[in-house]
């Protein structure tokens, strides 16, 4: 576990030196605008709304100049003046009110929309990758991709966005509005702005490289958690949980050190931009406070000078937050746009191949030769070569490593060989769409694989459209009526995450009668009995070589004595044919199979 943390940390921590290099702006952020814009007029209500609000803000200063002026200025206004300026400021609070609380509905709308939308189209991606990529990518890690980067850039676009635009509307709209008032006094205000903008520039790239590092950082405590409690039991029987809980406590910390590098760099850019913002504005009330004592400026034009200024300060103090926040979505927004924008190995040709409408189910590998990519240097098959006739149960044996299940794989094309051919039907599986050949065959793995779902899904995952009677036929032949029906709610049982409602015996059959429902014409059985005991691996036995006699069927076996009656026995070694025949003729040659076969023999009757 500790090596493969460590790979994983490596790889990690290259991609976050890298990356953002490639783009240290708000550049990835791109892909959420794209998705908002598919709902132009929910935009547009929002831009309104959000445009109403920041218009009612700055009209806020100018209502305050009339207040003054002219209900308490010199001509010394009546109560009924005073009531009319207070009413128009009144007006301009409801505006606002109603303003805000509109756009906070139809910026959450977009926000959890766009959300959504990014989420499905990224798992529609994820589920056209190839084993491979998850090979270089970890599942766990991918996870939290979708959940916690996801969740910034709802934020992101439910909030940030529209105070992000809202602040940017009141500093600009507030600079003209007191240019207006006092341009003198608004210069002194204008040349502060540089002030501002370079420290958003100059700490805010560095900001974004160290927001994307603590994603990664946190990626990995999510990661961490879900393989810990996935095996909660092994970590237990062996007494890890000290040792888990302190390499989980280092990973918390590298997340904190990370935070905390973000944290002091968006302190001290904070703390220099209200520095020279407000510091900006002491001077120049200063300044107005001078004229309004010669008689320069009147007292409501200070007062309304006061309130504009403040809110410009404060819009472009907003903005420094407002960019940290932006630059955190950029990194997460950058993180789901490799998985968005990954390609997979394993495509349909641009013209696929059709395979014959009368399905054979013969097999052809001709000088296949195979490596994983995580494995590059270590041949899983070697000039591979085996044809497969229409009906024929062909069982593969050997010792573990010898590219069995790597046989398996190919055939499902979730690998293509580098050198040789693998045709079904008579068509190179290259040529052929992946779905059409997926389509002629039925597995049944070594582990029962279930979902989080009732019994009913479970079993109609072999094929979605199969009525209930289908489905206990199914059951029935996989020896898995029975139990099934003692289930508290039958078909409806909840099974479980991962099927723990059911033994592991149980899961198998479930399996079997998912793969017997497909009724497809190849049968890919994967040690298909080996969490059976010997009373219901008889059973299942039995309706499985009825199936079989009727499909072309490749056998994976540990187990020899399951292969018996196989029409050949290929034995495996290296990911070569070491020896091929019936199981007679493989016992009388005294080869690889002859000693496997005796050693388990033996200890079955020593058992």
């Amino acid at each position: 576990m500790d090596a493969q943390t460590s790979s994983d940390t490596d790889i990690k921590e290259t991609e976050t030196a890298e990356t953002p290099r490639k783009s240290r702006s708000l550049a990835p952020l791109k892909m959420v605008y794209r998705e908002a814009a598919k709902y132009p007029s929910k935009v547009m209500l929002a831009l309104a709304a959000l445009v109403i609000t920041a218009a009612g803000t700055l009209a806020i200063p100018a209502a305050m100049q009339l207040i003054v002026d002219r209900g308490f200025g010199e001509a010394g206004g009546e109560a009924a003046d005073i009531g009319r300026w207070f009413r128009y400021l009144f007006v301009i609070v409801f505006v606002i009110a109603i303003g805000t609380a509109s756009r906070f509905y139809f910026v959450s709308w977009i926000g959890e929309r766009v959300v959504a939308d990014i989420r499905r189209k990224v798992h529609r991606n994820l589920l056209r990758m190839s084993p491979s990529f998850y090979e270089e990518n970890s599942p766990k890690e991918i996870s939290s991709r979708m959940t916690s980067d996801t969740t910034i850039i709802e934020t992101v676009v439910g909030t940030t966005i529209s105070v992000a635009l809202r602040n940017l509307f009141l500093g600009i709209g507030g600079t003209i509005y007191l240019f207006s008032l006092l341009p003198g006094l608004t210069l002194y205000l204008a040349i502060g702005i540089p002030g501002v903008i370079l420290p958003i520039v100059f700490f805010g790239r560095k900001i974004r490289n160290i927001s994307r590092d603590n994603q990664d950082r946190v990626a990995d405590v999510g990661a961490m958690v879900t393989e810990v409690l996935s095996a909660m039991k092994i970590v237990q029987s062996f007494g890890q949980e000290s040792r888990e809980s302190d390499r989980f406590g280092v990973a918390v910390e590298n997340t904190f050190d990370t935070a905390k590098r973000r944290i002091v760099l968006r302190s001290v850019m904070t703390a220099i931009i209200i520095l020279s913002i407000f510091g900006s504005i002491v001077l120049l009330l200063w300044r107005g406070a001078e004229g309004v004592a010669t008689g320069e400026i009147t007292g409501g034009t200070i007062i309304a000078f006061l309130f504009g200024a403040m809110i410009v300060a404060g819009a472009f103090g907003a903005l420094t937050e407002v960019y940290g926040e932006l630059l955190r979505g950029a990194g997460a927004a950058s993180r789901l746009a490799e998985l968005l924008e990954a390609k997979p190995e394993i495509a349909p040709p641009a013209r696929p191949e059709k395979l014959p409408n009368s399905a054979r189910g013969s097999l052809s590998f001709r000088n296949v030769t195979f490596r994983y990519p995580a494995r590059p240097e270590t041949p899983a098959l070697k000039d591979f070569t085996l044809e497969i006739e229409p009906g024929e149960t062909v069982a593969i044996v050997g010792p573990s490593g010898a590219g069995k299940s790597t046989i398996f794989q190919l055939v499902e094309r979730f690998y293509d060989p580098q050198l040789g051919t693998i045709r079904l039907d008579g068509v190179p599986l290259t040529k052929a769409d992946p779905a059409d050949i997926r389509d002629r065959l039925a597995l049944v793995p070594q582990d029962g694989v279930l979902f989080s779902a009732d019994a009913r899904d479970n079993l109609r995952y072999g094929r979605w459209d199969a009525s209930d009677a289908e489905i206990w036929d199914a059951a029935k032949a996989a020896n898995a009526e029975q139990f099934l029906r003692d289930l508290p709610k039958g078909l409806d049982t909840y099974l479980g995450e991962g099927g723990t409602q059911l033994s592991g015996g149980q899961q198998q059959r479930v399996a079997i009668a998912r793969a017997l429902l497909r009724d497809a014409p190849i049968l890919l059985l994967d040690e298909a009995t080996s969490a059976l005991d010997a009373e219901s691996e008889q059973l299942v036995q039995q309706a499985l070589d009825t199936l079989m006699a009727e499909r072309t069927t490749l056998v994976i076996a540990h187990r020899l004595a399951t292969v018996r009656k196989a029409d050949r026995i290929i034995v495996l070694d290296g990911g070569e044919v070491a020896e091929q025949g019936t199981h007679a003729e493989l016992s009388a040659a005294g080869g690889l199979y002859a000693r496997l076969a005796k050693l388990q023999f033996a200890a079955n009757q020593a058992a």
